[in-house]
């Protein structure tokens, strides 16, 4: 500190001071002479009264200091006493110097400052704690540009599960589960991890490593295979049970590349390297395929696929396995079919044939028995709307005549009596339902609102909605809260309620 009051009082050292700091702290040496400009500042606000506006200005090229008193040049005084302290009026400035004008600043030079002991040690701690918060800043935009990268360090200690990772100048934490499971650390032993979140704190840069990262695998993975970090060769997707087993999905956009022999590498050199690293980890090499089914297909080896049933609505996938497949498909604690799941990122249910044979068979009995019992129909012809894909009494009433007529066994006129009868029982079932609504107070103008469903009309009866006003009332929110299985989005909801307040709008135009 001494050396420091001495280049404070002298100038001779303070550029040489700034030099070294810098070198030391790895910061920019600008922001060392900021730091002592700013403690000598607050020196000469010390001396001179925090009333002031004291700046301190220290030459880059010589060390020279200067300490001088800020003035404002202002049209009317601040209402703020302390700010219209080191204010002055334009015609009060102007006694001074007939030059000066609004805005102008006037700067008064003041004597050197002798710094005593309190002084230097005050100096002192403003230096060291905005060389701190500078360092903080370099480190944390050093480790903000490396988001996303493995690191390489060295374990420090480890507590209570954490592991803190030592860069240097910074230190890392792996939380205790974003570890490998099984896998142990001590003090000393080197570490690899993902650096997945950089924060900035008032204690430095928090940055936050991890072993269990799906991406952690594809950069190690870019690491071992030169294609990848080429990019001849994508990882699509990644999906792992950390120590456990993984899966990975690979395409390569070279057709005379194989994503998947490049990324085993010779007698499996270059997987078993990654392998390695992840203690032990198994890891199935899938290659990807834009198609669905052929990727779940990929995706479920090495066990036999039969079958698969695509819901795009649903976003899930039906895949039907042999018999003697099952265990081997579905993997130990439903680890196969899990991390497949992840992969695709689809729903996946997996049946055997036996099981998908007996569902189809309860399904194409109960389908039967409703056309038997709607369309009061003999058992064959139930079965073959069934067997030509009829799945609902509305299906058969409006399909086009020829698209029945073209059934085998079928004629025009069986069509035309079979649509009838479908229409006829619609109908029976709408009147019946809109009896039962309105015994239940729902009036006739909600009931012929279109866009609502029947069902979606009862369960809003049932919760007190029976007029079209009752209707309008409602938010989305409380629309969702009253209809059960609604699959209207946010706004398909607002438009309808909005559609439902149309009437108001029109009975003022009409009352105006």
């Amino acid at each position: 500190m001494s050396s420091f009051k001495q280049a404070v009082t002298g100038n001779a050292e303070m550029l040489q001071i700034a030099d070294a700091v810098a070198r030391e702290k790895n910061i920019d040496r600008e922001s060392v002479l900021d730091a002592m400009e700013q403690a000598i500042q607050i020196a000469g606000r010390r001396k001179y009264g925090h009333e002031h506006d004291i700046r301190a200005e220290i030459s880059r090229k010589t060390g020279q200091i200067s300490l001088y008193r800020q003035t404002h040049v202002v049209e009317t005084l601040s209402e703020d006493e302390a700010i219209a302290h080191n204010q002055l009026l334009v015609a009060d400035a102007q006694k001074r110097n007939p030059e000066l004008k609004a805005g102008d600043v006037i700067k008064e030079e003041l004597p050197p400052i002798d710094f005593g002991r309190i002084a230097a040690q005050t100096a002192k701690q403003v230096i060291v704690q905005r060389v701190r918060d500078a360092e903080r800043d370099r480190q944390y935009e050093e480790f903000k540009d490396k988001l996303g990268e493995i690191a390489n360090g060295q374990v420090k200690r480890v507590e209570y599960g954490n592991v803190i990772v030592d860069f240097g100048r910074t230190e890392a934490m792996i939380r205790r589960d974003e570890l490998i499971p099984r896998e142990a650390f001590r003090t000393g032993d080197r570490i690899r991890a993902y650096i997945y979140d950089v924060r900035r704190e008032k204690t430095g840069p928090q940055v936050f490593l991890s072993r269990t990262h799906p991406d952690f695998m594809k950069k190690l993975f870019a690491q071992e295979v030169p294609e990848i970090y080429d990019g001849i060769i994508e990882i699509v997707a990644v999906a792992r049970d950390p120590g456990s087993r993984a899966k990975i999905a690979v395409r390569s956009h070279d057709p005379s590349v194989n994503p998947v022999l490049s990324c085993v590498g010779v007698r499996g050199s270059r997987v078993q390297a990654v392998v390695s690293e992840l203690q032990g980890e198994k890891v199935d090499i899938i290659e990807y395929a834009d198609d669905p089914a052929t990727f779940i297909v990929n995706a479920l080896a090495s066990a036999e696929v039969t079958k698969v049933v695509i819901d795009e609505d649903n976003n899930r996938i039906e895949v039907v396995v042999p018999d003697d497949q099952l265990s081997l498909a579905i993997g130990r604690r439903g680890q196969n079919v899990r991390l497949a799941s992840q992969l695709i990122g689809w729903n996946i249910d997996i049946l055997t044939e036996e099981t998908e044979s007996e569902r189809r068979t309860e399904e194409f009995n109960k389908l039967s028995k409703m056309f038997i019992e709607a369309l009061n129909v003999e058992e064959v012809i139930a079965h073959l709307l069934v067997t030509e894909g009829f799945t609902t009494i509305e299906e058969v009433g409006y399909v086009p005549v020829e698209d029945l007529a073209s059934i085998e066994g079928f004629d025009e006129e069986v069509a035309q009596e079979l649509r009838q009868r479908a229409r006829d029982w619609l109908n029976s079932q709408m009147e019946e339902a809109q009896s039962k609504l309105r015994e239940m107070g729902v009036t006739d103008d909600l009931m012929n609102f279109e866009p609502l469903p029947l069902e979606a009309l009862k369960e809003l009866a049932i919760k007190g909605v029976k007029t079209l006003d009752d209707l309008a009332d409602l938010s989305s929110a409380e629309f969702k809260e009253m209809v059960s299985g609604v699959t209207l989005s946010e706004d398909q909801i607002n438009e309808l309620i909005m559609k439902a307040r149309e009437h108001w709008f029109s009975d003022g135009a009409q009352t105006a």
